[in-house]
């Protein structure tokens, strides 16, 4: 494996790059997908420091490596003590940009777990920070490249034509749950409590927190920013909408008990209104987004239509000419059955294209294979940025229970400031953006 980053000049040319995982979660990934994806990158590169707030969590992944890399609770020691080539950030969603924004900054390359934002501003944030610093950084939206590349080919289906014109989609991504409150405790000495919490507002420990952390706004965006960074990602790329957004947005669903009506949530993620320790996003929900050309990106908890037209999980894309219905154990419809050797010979080659031009064998690969030749991966920020916006717009309709307008050229909300107060929230002092090494 030859590296040729511009920081590893004096490397030895056959070295691998080294890595610093971020996050590493607990056995078999039990709080989120960082060691999964740490051990991809581990069998590319060579892991040379491990962080985790959990000291647990990091002695046991340290125990995998010969070489024992260095153990760290804050990533900012992380990375001025080893300066790794590569981070991997596997952290709960609330973390993800600063750390990635710190790592770029400090000279290294970013291979971050979805969703990629905590916040519309987030998104804008980043892709600034990329071009500035020129890092490559992959998100891990391993839907556009793996699964037996099922949704990959159906963009390419919709790409080439074969559902006619003027395609929809119909995007199902299951409910969230509910429950609540919960007992809050001391939390355990082997865990830092506050640099957990990082730029979030304090909050008492409890395991329900810590661990199904997607279902509180305070770190996430419930079904709408983990699901929904999968399939409305792949309904957007399907669409030919990945570097725009939706105009209007209309949403209607059912938050938990604990949530109040008319539930003041600007307030809340600034630290100035409280909810007991309960889960709290929306768990039923039918959200509408519509584009400027009349496109709908329908998003919801199930899709049901009728009795052939029902299903908890995936993507149909419909147009003039048929639909197809993709999810990550099927890729099935009539115009897939209709398919000649010749149509799958076009689709491999506009696959090729879509993937840009790098072989197909794997997300983490795609994005060491990036890291050669410093263009960005199938993932890039620019376009998860905007899945992210769709996600995020949801959640504010949700939010505030109306139609929202949305200029996506601008990236601002028309004519409504609660909205454009739901675009950002302010950080806990300590761990604002503005603590991020420039």
């Amino acid at each position: 494996y030859i590296w040729t980053a511009s920081r590893a000049i004096a490397q030895d040319k056959n070295s691998k790059p080294t890595i610093g995982c971020i996050g590493i979660g607990g056995s078999r990934g039990r709080y989120n997908r960082g060691r999964s994806v740490s051990d991809q990158a581990a069998k590319l590169g060579q892991v040379i420091a491990i962080c985790d707030v959990d000291d647990k969590h990091a002695s046991e992944y340290q125990a995998k490596f010969e070489g024992k890399p260095n153990t760290y609770r804050d990533y900012r020691e992380l990375l001025e003590k080893d300066k790794p080539d590569i981070i991997v950030v596997g952290t709960p969603d609330h973390w993800h940009v600063p750390i990635s924004i710190a790592g770029m900054r400090s000279g290294c390359d970013v291979y971050c777990e979805k969703p990629l934002t905590l916040t519309i501003q987030e998104g804008i944030d980043i892709n600034q920070v990329v071009k500035e610093t020129g890092r490559v950084f992959q998100v891990g939206t391993q839907q556009r490249s793996e699964f037996n590349q099922d949704f990959l080919k159906a963009v390419a289906m919709v790409h080439s034509g074969r559902l006619g014109d003027d395609v929809n989609a119909y995007v199902a991504i299951g409910g969230g749950p509910t429950g609540g409150p919960f007992e809050t405790s001391p939390p355990p000495e082997d865990i830092d409590w506050n640099m957990w919490l990082g730029p979030a507002k304090e909050a008492e420990y409890s395991e329900e927190r810590r661990r199904m952390f997607r279902w509180y706004f305070d770190y996430s965006g419930g079904k709408r920013t983990d699901w929904g960074a999968h399939n409305i990602d792949i309904a957007q790329w399907a669409l030919g909408k990945q570097n725009t957004g939706p105009t209007t947005v209309s949403a209607k669903g059912d938050f938990p008990p604990i949530v109040p009506d008319n539930f003041p949530w600007d307030a809340y993620l600034n630290g100035d209104a409280s909810l007991p320790n309960g889960y709290h996003t929306p768990s039923k929900f039918n959200i509408d987004l519509k584009f400027d050309d009349g496109t709908l990106l329908s998003v919801n908890d199930k899709y049901e239509r009728d009795e052939k037209t029902n299903f908890g999980n995936g993507v149909l894309l419909e147009g003039s000419k048929g639909r197809i219905f993709v999810n990550r154990g099927k890729l099935v419809g009539a115009p897939m059955d209709a398919l000649t050797e010749s149509d799958n010979e076009e689709l491999e080659t506009m696959m090729t294209d879509l993937y840009k031009g790098k072989e197909r064998k794997g997300h983490m690969k795609n994005f060491f294979d990036c890291l050669e030749d410093r263009t960005q991966p199938v993932s890039d920020t620019e376009t998860h940025h905007r899945t992210m916006t769709s996600c995020h717009l949801c959640n504010i309709s949700l939010m505030l229970g109306r139609d929202l307008s949305w200029d996506p050229v601008k990236e601002e909300f028309v004519g409504d400031e609660q909205a454009t107060a739901l675009k950002t929230r302010k950080s806990r002092a300590g761990f604002s953006m503005d603590t991020v090494p420039a």
